[in-house]
């Protein structure tokens, strides 16, 4: 019989070194080299699983590594960049994900109400070694896209069974919190959703605490707590990842997506925009824009 691990890369090997789509809700894969600025995005809530090679994360100040057979969680959603590797024999790097969707942890929660959370941690992404359970509910799922007619009775089951067995684990409480709308992280999401909404408009403390029912000392450091940055410093990340996408896919000049992600000072913007990516911006675009094939500068969701 195959090993499960060696089973999930032999059916995610015609995936792409971009999102690659399943045909089965929410799932995703992506194998290779993933261009350098796609890993730069705002990642969505997923859970992630590393089949080959290796990848690390970065979230404001904090930095987590992924090896195969580990996954991760992120239960908001988080302005991060991330580095790939293929493995050391020369595989190349090879992942899969499930988005995570707060109706399904819903229901599921539902029809488990004594279910216990693990113990309860502040940050909004983490890592864990993948259980042979979890293994297993990831073959019968990525199996479908075989048997695509299958897909509507046994997709649903499968995510389920997922979702079950990382609620099993050191991640499980994440689940409980995106499917509990009065739990302190889902209202810090809440005011995450306002602020990518309305990234380009300037903030004021007050209102996004008295949203999220905090004080704003107790908002600024549960914020800070759950996505490893302060809410000003996610904005910027924003502003900046929005930037960079209008000067790959629009061809903007550096003034005109300055203003539009909210910046006055186009001097400001370009100073915070090389800290951040290692260039100016013309002169990041033009190199990014350089290396993309014809069809390719539209930005994309990564699929992790």
């Amino acid at each position: 019989m195959e090993d499960p691990l060696n089973e999930l890369r032999r059916l995610a090997a015609h995936a792409h070194n971009r999102r690659t789509e399943t045909g089965i809700p929410r799932v995703a894969m992506v194998q290779g080299a993933v261009p350098e600025h796609e890993l730069a995005a705002v990642y969505e809530p997923m859970v992630n699983l590393i089949l080959q090679g290796s990848k690390s994360m970065t979230v404001g100040g904090q930095t987590l590594h992924y090896d195969p057979a580990t996954y991760f969680v992120m239960s908001v959603d988080l302005p991060a960049a991330g580095v790939v590797r293929g493995s050391a024999c020369g595989a190349p790097y090879l992942a899969v994900s499930l988005t995570l969707a707060p109706a399904v942890i819903g229901g599921l929660f539902a029809d488990l109400p004594d279910a216990a959370a693990a113990q309860r941690r502040e940050t909004g992404f983490s890592v864990a070694a993948v259980t042979a359970e979890l293994l297993d509910a990831w073959v019968r799922m990525l199996r479908l896209m075989t048997r695509p007619a299958d897909i509507p009775a046994l997709a649903p089951a499968y995510e389920r069974e997922i979702l079950y067995r990382v609620l099993q684990g050191p991640m499980g409480w994440m689940l409980h919190d995106i499917a509990m709308p009065d739990t302190g992280l889902a209202r810090i999401n809440r005011v995450i959703q306002r602020i990518r909404r309305d990234y380009a408009r300037p903030l004021r403390m007050e209102e996004l605490a008295a949203e999220a029912a905090m004080s704003v000392s107790a908002f600024h450091r549960r914020f800070k707590a759950v996505t490893a940055l302060s809410p000003l410093q996610y904005q910027k990340q924003i502003r900046l990842l929005q930037a960079r996408t209008r000067l790959i896919a629009t061809g903007h000049s550096v003034t005109r997506a300055a203003h539009d992600v909210g910046y006055e000072s186009p001097t400001q913007f370009s100073r915070e925009y090389a800290r951040a990516f290692g260039l100016p911006p013309a002169k990041d675009a033009a190199r990014i824009v350089a290396g993309l094939k014809p069809g390719e500068r539209r930005g994309r969701d990564p699929a992790g």
